[in-house]
């Protein structure tokens, strides 16, 4: 795991600084995101947590939390579509690309999310190291394919607009909250290898079950209300952006629907538009001298 991640960030900075000679500079805050990302792959193994897991049900959530929700958003919120261009050109990589659509990339989040946590399947990733490590690398692959449509750089179906965004939010919260209050409110112990076991954190087995699913429900909160005000101030934004090219488009005397002024904001191509409608399609000159 450790040699994947160098291989993606070493990509990674090759591609950034490929990019800012040419005048595309990924984002500083993107860069932020993937190397924070990166960081928590990397330091949640060696941490207390990590260690701890094989004992604590509560510290094989955190785990999951920090891998497969907010280590693979920060990664989906670290890339742009310059920065992935020469991987959609590979033909495997543009077969996957149907992964990533909102009713296939939630449906295999959802099934992976529930498999993992079936009694037999924990066992496994417990007391085996190569299918923890697999369980892993599942949480973190789904989670990111599931953020995707809503971060990520690729294009999204035109029903994908802000009012599905906010259902895709709320049924992806759900399920958390449906399996949290399962392990929170089951009164059973279901896995039995943290029965009797040493807990890092002085609890019970059910005491330890039931705060790792208060811990899953409070997470899953917190995220969902900053996802809420992000689609808020997105979609005032967006509207605010799309009567602008309307306004600029009739000062100009170019016939311009208020449809596609929406698509093209939401698509992240405003600035393309606006130099269309101003008849300036030259864009950005990239500098002479590299970044």
């Amino acid at each position: 795991m450790v040699a994947m991640l160098a291989i993606v960030a070493g990509a990674y900075v090759y591609r950034s600084r490929e990019l800012a000679a040419r005048g595309q500079a990924v984002p500083r805050w993107k860069r932020v995101c993937f190397y924070s990302s990166a960081l928590l792959l990397l330091a949640e193994p060696l941490s207390p947590i990590g260690e701890s897991a094989d004992n604590s049900f509560l510290s094989h959530m955190l785990e999951h939390l920090l891998i497969g929700d907010l280590a693979a958003l920060l990664m989906v919120l670290g890339i742009t579509g310059p920065l992935i261009a020469p991987l959609l050109k590979l033909e495997v990589i543009s077969k996957l690309r149907v992964l990533a659509h909102p009713l296939v990339a939630l449906p295999l989040w959802l099934a992976n999310l529930y498999i993992w946590h079936i009694p037999m399947m924990m066992e496994s990733a417990i007391e085996n190291d190569s299918v923890h490590v697999v369980q892993h690398m599942l949480f973190f692959g789904f989670g990111f394919n599931m953020w995707m449509p809503l971060f990520g750089p690729l294009p999204t179906p035109a029903w994908f607009n802000n009012i599905a965004k906010l259902a895709y939010i709320v049924v992806v919260r759900l399920a958390g909250v449906l399996l949290g209050n399962f392990f929170i409110f089951s009164g059973h112990v279901y896995y039995d290898s943290y029965v009797g076991a040493d807990n890092v954190w002085g609890l019970t087995a059910l005491a330890d079950q039931s705060t790792a699913g208060a811990v899953m429900m409070a997470e899953g909160t917190l995220v969902t209300f900053a996802l809420f005000a992000w689609l808020f101030v997105k979609a005032a934004r967006e509207g605010e952006q799309s009567q602008d090219l309307v306004d600029l488009a009739a000062e100009h005397g170019v016939e311009l629907s208020r449809e596609r002024s929406e698509r093209a904001v939401a698509a992240g191509a405003s600035e393309l538009l606006r130099r269309r409608v101003t008849g300036d399609e030259r864009g950005p000159t990239p500098p002479a001298d590299g970044p």
